[in-house]
């Protein structure tokens, strides 16, 4: 199994940081990896326990991953773990730490993942992790771009 850590210090503070992470009507403003992210299974709102589906734009768009919050504590840290069976991906999960700082906040993403099928594990696996490193750190930035630009 794999694992990694990304941060990003955020402009703003870590309540208006969770409440637009996981707001699934907005998510598609500042998220560069997908092409489609909604709640799933009749869940109305991103908390404790609910579903949702994040697709991935091509090259990721065979991926769709279908997860559960298993941690929602607003403003501090949000957990899921992988409900679905994509493929490459055997277990996925990931969690998002916000604390306050003098410049507003910093983010930490924290995943783990293992890939399938498991004679070809050990090579998806490395490919897997730079690739997923990569897209966070994208992501993140986006993120703080988008919550800087939405201040001025």
């Amino acid at each position: 199994m794999k694992s990694s850590t990304v941060s990003q210090q955020m402009p703003v503070p870590a309540a208006e940081v969770f409440e637009l992470l996981h707001n699934y009507e907005r998510r598609l403003e500042w998220d560069t990896l997908l092409k489609d992210a909604r709640l799933t299974r009749g869940c109305e709102r991103a908390e404790q326990g609910a579903t949702s589906l994040c697709v991935g734009k091509p090259f990721f768009g065979i991926f769709a991953i279908e997860t559960k919050y298993v941690t929602f504590t607003p403003p501090k840290i949000a957990a899921v773990k992988l409900i679905n069976a994509p493929p490459l991906f055997a277990e996925f999960a990931a969690s998002i730490r916000h604390e306050d700082n003098e410049a507003g906040s910093l983010a930490t993403y924290k995943f783990r993942f293992s890939a399938k099928p498991r004679i070809l594990s050990w090579l998806l696996e490395l490919l897997m992790l730079l690739v997923l490193r990569a897209e966070t750190k994208k992501r993140l930035n986006a993120l703080a771009d988008f919550l800087g630009a939405s201040r001025t």
